[in-house]
């Protein structure tokens, strides 16, 4: 059983406009629940806006968060992997990268993300079921 990008993918994720203030951001994140937004379209994806960017570019700043814009702060170097990746390159190039998250696409598409936690657990359930496996073809028939 090989694990690929599209069967671990979250597709429940933020996606708000450059134009949003960084406060507007933040409680669209509060109240859904994310640690980060997809600035753009999920056609178009401009940029990513994380918790950390809010704290270092925002509020450690002493900045306004109703006056700055998400455009202003977020990281545009958007790192992706393709749906049909296997989970080797997708942890391949987390940890090159040293990224916590990556958006998932298909044909240009953002269809998701996956994050660390993400594939922590996915490959601890994978590990799981192998071992069963293992232990099921081991275990002697009489």
């Amino acid at each position: 059983m090989v694990l690929y990008a599209r069967d671990i993918v979250e597709k429940d994720f933020l996606s708000l406009s450059e134009e949003s203030t960084v406060l507007e951001g933040a409680r669209a994140m509060k109240n859904g629940k994310h640690g980060f937004a997809i600035i753009g379209t999920t056609a178009e994806p401009r940029g990513l806006v994380t918790e950390w960017d809010i704290l270092s570019k925002v509020v450690a700043e002493g900045l306004d968060p109703q006056k700055v814009t998400l455009g202003e702060i977020m990281s545009t170097d958007l790192l992706s992997v393709d749906a049909g990746a296997g989970l080797e390159v997708v942890a391949q190039t987390m940890s090159d990268r040293g990224v916590r998250r990556l958006l998932v696409k298909d044909k240009g598409k953002v269809v998701g993300f996956i994050t660390s936690r993400t594939m922590l657990k996915r490959m601890n359930d994978y590990v799981g079921t192998v071992s069963s496996q293992i232990s099921k073809l081991q275990t002697p028939w009489f």
